[in-house]
Order: C-alpha cells, then structure tokens, then sequence
C-alpha cells in the first residue's frame, strides 16, 4: 500500500516530464540527445520502464527526487554542450586571435568576444581556430572568452547601398541612418559563377594607362 501511494505521487510528474523532453527533442536536436542521456524515447517507453520498475522495486523515489535526478542530467548534457560553444583566447596580435575551443565553430562563421568586437572565423584546426578581428585587437587580451554567434559573415546588397558609407560588416557610418531600399544580404563567400555562365566582355575600359 505504501509503494502503490508513492507511485501515484511521483509518476503523473515524471510521465509529464518525460512527454516534454520527446516534445521538445522533436524541434531541437540537442534535445534528442538530452533525452537519451535521461533514457526517456517517449511517453509509451516512459510507461513501459515504469512498469518494469515497479514490479521489480519496492522503494521508489519522490516526486522531487524523481524531478531532480531529470533535471541534473539535462544540467550535465548542457555543461559539456557549452564547450563547443565558447573558447578562449591563447594569443593575439597582427589583427589574429588564436582561440581554444569552439569545436563545433564552422568555417566564416561569425564570433563575439569579450570587449563586444565581431571576428570570423578563418583557420579551423584540431587544438585552436584562427579567427580575423574585426577592429582593434589591442582591447582583447589572453583569456578572454569567445562566443559563437551561429551565423556565417554576409553583406547587405542592393541598390539601396549607393552613395552609403559602411564599416567592413555593413553597417553605416556616414550618419545617415539606416540603410533602407532595395537590400539583400548575401554571404561574402560564394562560389564564382562557371565561364558558362558569365557575360563575354564585350565593352573594353578605357584606364589611360600604356
């Protein structure tokens, strides 16, 4: 009778619990792997292991012990998540940050470091990556941390640029405002279009040069 009223208590929790994490492993990939640290696949395997559990046990535990022991695994599953995704600076001169960590960073990827300056990401190695600052490095220093951003470097486009002064990453510094009009953004790197498909030079330039 104690046992049966223990389970009452703490399996509807965990049940719930558990349909959260499938939930959200459905949209969220890290998620999926979350799940798998804490063994819940779904709500039906959820039951099934509670059945098992309960006819081969006698002490079960509470609803908070239940609710604690899901919560540290997810804890610990983002703990070694974060490594890949903060770094940290080893050197820095001639406008280069060597940063250890940031396994999971991709090639042209943008970063942000301590003091708030932008850098992309340019060397990718096995024990550091070699990342291009943009702006002054004398403000980073040894030891300061690097975050990655997610995002790959691109540049507005368009028409609604002309007659704009931007700073490398786009953004204007003439004054002026905001860039409005027709604008795009497009990735820096791209690949070239073929010699198929490029237009033959027809109109020659005229640079008064011998």
């Amino acid at each position: 009778g104690h046992f049966a009223e223990d389970s009452l208590e703490w399996a509807p929790l965990a049940m719930q619990l558990s349909r959260s994490i499938a939930a959200l492993g459905r949209v969220v990939p890290e998620a999926r792997v979350a799940a798998r640290a804490v063994g819940v696949r779904s709500a039906r395997h959820f039951r099934a292991t509670v059945s098992a559990e309960m006819s081969s046990k006698a002490n079960m535990p509470s609803a908070s012990e239940l609710s604690s022991i899901i919560e540290k695994k997810i804890s610990e599953f983002a703990s070694a998540s974060d490594v890949a995704e903060v770094g940290k600076v080893l050197a820095i001169g001639d406008g280069i940050a060597r940063v250890h960590g940031l396994s999971k960073c991709q090639a042209g990827e943008m970063v942000e470091f301590d003091s708030g300056l932008k850098g992309m990401a340019l060397n990718l190695e096995n024990d550091n990556v070699g990342i291009v600052v943009f702006g002054n490095d004398r403000v980073i220093k040894e030891g300061d941390t690097v975050k990655r951003t997610g995002a790959i470097i691109d540049l507005p486009v368009g028409m609604g640029m002309l007659g704009r002064v931007v700073d490398a990453l786009g953004n204007p510094v003439d004054g002026k405002g905001a860039i409005t009009g027709e604008v795009t953004r497009q990735r820096i790197e791209v690949k070239a279009p073929g010699i198929i498909a490029r237009q033959s030079v027809h109109e020659p330039m005229e640079t008064g040069l011998k």
